[in-house]
């Protein structure tokens, strides 16, 4: 039996309608380190060489999907310690100079062409400032950073590629995704009553039910542990006419703590649906994280999560790069997860 041409134009769309959400990539090797989002957006950012006592820089190199997208490239030098920065600063390739950047933050694209050349050979690459400081930008690291990000785009074998270039199709490189949007669930009240519920023990069982102590130290103290003399508390807000997000601390680092969120029935039985243990802060319909990868706090990991109405969805993965001391709260924002919340 032959199907109507509106049936299997149907039938060819519906998988791409049903497809999975692309997933973002992470990649560090060396001195670089490259994040690449839903939308084919991707970041690489490189440093000085650590090992080497080089003063603390950075490179960022952006590129969006699709086909004939440029690059761009964005100077940092290091600023988390006070140091005489100078008021000009220019690139220079193996002792030949490249020009001034441009208000010593954005490379020209003449300087962003040359930059990808010397980063997939031996090269040493300076910024010279006109106060006679100069800085050392790694090339370690680079070609496996740049390949990687060739390869997510879909870029190798065509003309436009960093890494392998041939003579496939520019058009035929994968295009840019949008952006998702995540309208958030229409805003309830709390009530007395659901703030009460904070303190019933069933509820608490229940979310030690749901949770392994691998999640949630605090609902599985161990015996002479930080957890194990005072329980943390537990917080309740309702989202619907029916469920509540409901919340305790369940970690604790040096410098670093995470709240354990999960949304529950809002009467027994309570089934609880995890969502994270990373939270730091709430507003009942999205959830926040933002941890320190090391005490100094030059690099920062952060994520969200967004109710919908029926779910929470991730909304943010994101990190600020390498921890090389190059600015206090990271050099850069280098996301693998990007949204646009709307409210309804």
């Amino acid at each position: 039996m032959r199907l109507p041409l509106a049936c299997l134009l149907l039938a060819t769309l519906l998988p791409a309608a049903h497809a999975a959400p692309l997933k973002g990539v992470e990649f560090t090797h060396n001195d670089w380190t490259l994040a690449c989002d839903n939308t084919r957006t991707c970041r690489a950012a490189g440093y000085q060489n650590e090992d080497a006592g080089d003063d603390p820089v950075s490179v960022l190199l952006t590129r969006k999907g699709g086909p004939n997208q440029p690059i761009t490239g964005q100077l940092m030098l290091g600023e988390y310690e006070e140091s005489d920065l100078p008021s000009a600063v220019s690139l220079q390739i193996n002792g030949t100079s490249l020009g001034a950047v441009k208000e010593n933050t954005d490379f020209s694209a003449a300087q962003v062409s040359a930059l990808l050349k010397a980063l997939v050979k031996d090269s040493r690459i300076e910024l010279i400032g006109n106060n006679g400081r100069r800085w050392a930008l790694s090339d370690r690291g680079a070609s496996a950073v740049l390949l990687k990000m060739d390869e997510f785009q879909g870029r190798l074998g065509t003309p436009g590629a960093i890494m392998r270039k041939g003579n496939r199709a520019e058009a035929s490189v994968l295009p840019a995704l949008p952006v998702p949007v995540v309208t958030l669930g229409k805003r309830v009240q709390t009530t007395a009553a659901d703030e009460a519920l904070a303190s019933v023990p069933a509820l608490r069982a229940a979310l030690a039910a749901a949770t392994s102590a691998d999640d949630c130290d605090a609902l599985h103290p161990a015996e002479g542990t930080q957890f194990d003399e005072e329980p943390q508390p537990v917080t309740v807000k309702r989202l619907d006419s029916k469920h509540l997000l409901a919340s305790t601390v369940c970690w604790r680092g040096a410098y670093n703590e995470g709240s354990g969120y999960w949304v529950v029935n809002d009467r027994a039985p309570y089934q609880p649906r995890y969502i994270t243990n990373l939270g730091v802060d709430d507003d009942t319909r999205t959830i926040s994280a933002s941890h320190k990868s090391r005490g100094l706090g030059d690099c920062w990991s952060t994520a969200a999560w967004a109710w919908n109405g029926s779910e929470y969805v991730q909304t943010d993965d994101s990190n600020t790069g390498l921890c090389r001391l190059v600015a206090a709260g990271g050099a850069w924002q280098m996301p693998s997860l990007v949204s646009e919340i709307k409210e309804p």
